[in-house]
């Protein structure tokens, strides 16, 4: 039982790391903007140097939609982290992870929404050619299946 906490403690940790690298880093979407190979994220437009990211006024706030997302997903995942913690020390024997499986739930309903309106949004950027996405893109669908994971866990273990 311990082994397991253990797992998903650290994987609970990774999760937290990934979801930071893909919210942070500008590489959601990759391919050569004015002759030049660039990639874009949440926040910048990257090729020599980074600069401003040109959204179509259409589509600034689902821009604006998937960063606030992403970011309250970090900000769940942490919470659930402090409070596995907490509940790891407090809660009696026998009782389950209820609190932090349902703030991880939250975590992972953000995660979805944030990252299905930027599938949904940002297939194509404008002046980009051979787009194709980045790995924070994919580090955020991947943080998607291990929130999950994770919450799923914690609804079902018990503290022995």
């Amino acid at each position: 039982m311990l082994v397991l906490l253990a797992g998903i403690f650290v994987v609970h940790i990774a999760t937290v790391i990934m979801l930071f690298v893909s919210t942070i880093a500008n590489v959601w979407m990759v391919g050569y903007y004015n002759a030049e190979k660039a990639s874009s994220g949440l926040w910048l437009l990257c090729n020599r140097s980074c600069g401003h990211l040109p959204v179509a006024t259409s589509d600034d706030a689902s821009l604006k939609a998937v960063q606030a997302f992403m970011i309250l997903s970090i900000i769940f995942s942490v919470i659930a982290l402090v409070m596995f913690i907490v509940q790891l020390f407090t809660l009696e024997k026998g009782k389950r992870f209820y609190i932090t499986g349902a703030i991880m739930l939250v975590c992972w309903l953000c995660i979805l929404i944030g990252a299905s309106i930027y599938t949904a949004r940002f297939t194509k950027m404008a002046g980009f050619r051979e787009v194709h996405h980045g790995y924070c893109f994919i580090l955020a669908w991947i943080c998607f299946c291990f929130s999950f994971i994770i919450s799923i866990l914690y609804l079902v273990l018990r503290k022995k």
